[in-house]
């Protein structure tokens, strides 16, 4: 029963940031999931696999983790490359493809 400790990313189909400032602590799966023949719905004897605790802090979760006896992978987030662009770059007399419109 092993633990994934990290901070969520964001949401391809938004722009916002919520809910990625906090620490999530979930379990990997311990059984494979399987389609219902009737429904279509994947199912799974893992009942772990329907918690998720948030934290604030990292070193919040970490302790849950110790305490509980519970053994854990803490995955560091990744850092956004972040592109500085003004509106008026798109019409500079200086880039590569010429805007036409």
């Amino acid at each position: 029963m092993l633990a994934r400790i990290f901070r969520p990313a964001k949401t391809a189909m938004q722009s916002g940031k919520a809910k990625t400032k906090d620490w999530v602590l979930e379990f990997e799966p311990t059984a494979a999931r399987k389609a219902d023949p009737l429904m279509g719905w994947t199912q799974s004897s893992d009942m772990n696999g329907q918690v998720r605790l948030a934290f604030e802090t990292r070193d919040e979760a970490i302790a849950y983790a110790q305490h509980r006896g519970i053994p854990f992978q803490v995955f560091e987030p990744k850092t956004p490359k972040r592109i500085i662009k003004a509106y008026a770059d798109n019409f500079a007399a200086g880039r590569k493809i010429p805007w036409t419109h």
